[in-house]
């Protein structure tokens, strides 16, 4: 099986709003992240949306980003913003739960 270590590596900064806080969300978020190989960090914002730094392959990322809109049962996702994040950016070595901000 590819580990994806031969693919480009992309940074996303993800800002997710609707019902997403209060509902397990970052907490599915890391499980499912790591499940990927994607990684980065996930955290509330104090606006009550949610905020993803996602990194891995072009396809870890597109599933990421589809499961946080689509898959999430318990959230209502309203409104998705994805942004890139040019080179050069810290490689992170995992999926982590990071506090409010």
């Amino acid at each position: 099986m590819d580990s994806g270590r031969d693919a480009p590596l992309e940074t996303r900064l993800v800002r997710v709003r609707g019902r997403v806080q209060g509902v397990g969300y970052r907490h599915a978020c890391v499980q499912q992240a790591r499940a990927l190989g994607v990684t980065g960090w996930v955290r509330n914002r104090m606006d009550d949306s949610v905020e993803a730094m996602l990194q891995g392959t072009p396809r870890q990322l597109a599933q990421m980003c589809d499961w946080m809109r689509d898959d999430m049962p318990a959230a209502l996702v309203e409104e998705m913003d994805i942004t890139e994040v040019p080179p050069p950016f810290p490689r992170f070595d995992r999926f982590e739960q990071r506090p409010t901000m």
